[in-house]
C-alpha cells in the first residue's frame, strides 16, 4: 500500500474528497497510489491538504550497509547527501599548498610532495586537487618560458631576471591561494579542470 493511501485513509478521505481538498486531479491521485513517487506541487498540496508533513509521503529507500544493519532514509535526505561533500579540514588544505613552497626550486617534487600528503593527510577534494593542478601547469610552462627567454637572446641580466621572476611566480600563487583559503575557503587561482 502507498503511503498516500495509507494515510488518506487514515483521515478518512476518498480520492474525491481528496483531490477537492488538495486542488490535484483524482487521476494524479490514483498514480500516486499506484506507486508514481509525488513531486514538487503535487507533494505540497496533497501535504498540505493531509496536513503532514512532504517527507511522510514519500517512499523510503533502504540503502544495505556492510553489516546486517539497514538503514532507511527518504528521497530528500538522499538528495541531501549527493550535494555534500566530504569534510573539508582548511588547516591541512593549507598546510598542503604551502608545502609546495619548500620545493619550488625543485619542480618535480612541488607536485610529489603535496601528493603525498593528500593521501597521507586524507584531504582527496575537489581543492587540493586543484591545488596539485596548478602546480602541474606552472611545473610545465616555467621551462617553456625560461627557454624562450633564452631564445630572446636578452643575455645573461635578463636570463636571471627570468629564472627569478618564474620561481617568484609560483611562490606567489602559492601564498594567494593560502590567503584565499583562510578568508574564503576557496582558491584564488584555479584551473576549470582537474589533471588528477
Amino acid at each position: 500500500m502507498s503511503k498516500l493511501k495509507a494515510v488518506r485513509e487514515q483521515k478518512n478521505l476518498t480520492q474525491e474528497e481528496l483531490s477537492e481538498k488538495s486542488k490535484i486531479s483524482v487521476r494524479t491521485i490514483q498514480r500516486i497510489e499506484a506507486g508514481t513517487e509525488p513531486k514538487g506541487h503535487s507533494l505540497r498540496a496533497l501535504a498540505h491538504a493531509l496536513e503532514i508533513e512532504e517527507s511522510l509521503l514519500q517512499d523510503p529507500v533502504v540503502i544495505p550497509e556492510t553489516n546486517d544493519d539497514v538503514i532507511v532514509k527518504t528521497a530528500p535526505e538522499i538528495k541531501e547527501e549527493q550535494y555534500l561533500q566530504p569534510e573539508i579540514n582548511y588547516s591541512l588544505v593549507k598546510i598542503i599548498n604551502l608545502s609546495s613552497l619548500l620545493f619550488t626550486l625543485l619542480p618535480p617534487l612541488n607536485i610529489l610532495i603535496p601528493l603525498i600528503l593528500m593521501f597521507a593527510m586524507k584531504q582527496r577534494n575537489s581543492l587540493v586537487k586543484q591545488i596539485i593542478s596548478v602546480q602541474m601547469i606552472w611545473t610545465v610552462m616555467a621551462p617553456i618560458v625560461f627557454i624562450l627567454g633564452i631564445f630572446l637572446k636578452l643575455g645573461r641580466p635578463f636570463t636571471l631576471i627570468l629564472m627569478i621572476a618564474i620561481v617568484l611566480s609560483n611562490i606567489f600563487i602559492i601564498l594567494r591561494n593560502t590567503a584565499e583559503i583562510d578568508r574564503n575557503k576557496k582558491l584564488y587561482f584555479k584551473l576549470n579542470f582537474s589533471m588528477i
